[in-house]
């Protein structure tokens, strides 16, 4: 029950502000469980449950943004193609971390997010055709690999990094960024997810009850997500990262 409703929780925000889920989920299966007294988690066992979770999450989330017209399809091949590269070079080469690293990479990554996402201004809302948008491709293509690399360690799919980067550094519209985010992200799982089956990182009974929460409750979280304003949704991930960054750094303190 627990499980399910740390899936819920993280799946229904993550359907709604458009990142996989793992940036919140990490740390509520990392802390909760012990804090209740029911069991513990290793960092390593955590990642690979978040991988297999965040896979459906995402799929969910996508299928509910398809037929709004957000998908900027450009946009999610090149950085899709590149996150994919680096989080199956992550997903595979974690095993030779130790958990503490493991902890050590989220907090890194966490942080530079929140960072991003505080830095962010707000939009010109100008009217363009989705797949009109232009963007930097190398920015693009650079960024997301090295972001795949990070989040295939942490058996995440680096949405709570790409998109603030594709807000701030690509100049991506809110909802666009949002909706296509969710389709890199996908493809990110990809990538670490069989990383982390490759190396016997995953615990499928526990991850199994986590996608059976993040497939009821993202779409949920989507059509929500569709009826609010662009940046309400940005303060809400902003806090949720700076909580997370907090909480991970006083741990290390």
């Amino acid at each position: 029950m627990v499980l399910f409703l740390i899936g819920f929780i993280g799946s229904f925000l993550s359907g709604m502000v458009g990142i996989g889920g793992s940036i919140i989920k990490y740390p509520l299966l990392f802390y909760i469980p012990s804090l209740l007294g029911i069991g513990a988690f290793t960092a390593t066992e955590v990642a690979g449950i978040s991988a297999v979770d965040v896979f459906f999450a995402s799929i969910a989330g996508v299928l509910a943004y398809r037929k709004d017209g957000y998908l900027n399809k450009r946009l999610i091949i090149t950085m899709g193609t590149a996150v994919l590269v680096g989080s199956f070079i992550g997903g595979y080469g974690s095993i030779l971390l130790s958990d503490k690293s493991i902890n050590l990479v989220y907090a890194i990554l966490a942080s530079i997010a929140a960072i991003m996402m505080f830095s962010s201004k707000k939009e010109n809302v100008l009217e363009k055709r989705v797949n009109q948008i232009e963007f930097n491709r190398l920015i693009a293509i650079v960024s997301a690999f090295l972001v795949g690399i990070g989040s295939g360690i942490v058996g995440a799919a680096g949405a709570f990094l790409l998109v603030p980067i594709m807000l701030v550094l690509l100049k991506i519209p809110t909802r666009v960024t949002i909706a296509s985010s969710l389709a890199i992200t996908f493809l990110s799982s990809i990538g670490s997810t069989a990383g982390k089956i490759i190396t016997g990182q995953v615990l499928f009974g526990p991850a199994g009850v986590m996608v059976v929460a993040s497939l009821i409750a993202a779409p949920v979280g989507a059509v929500i997500g569709k009826k609010i304003d662009t940046q309400i949704l940005k303060a809400i991930l902003s806090v949720f990262i700076l909580a997370t960054v907090i909480k991970i750094w006083f741990d290390f303190i």
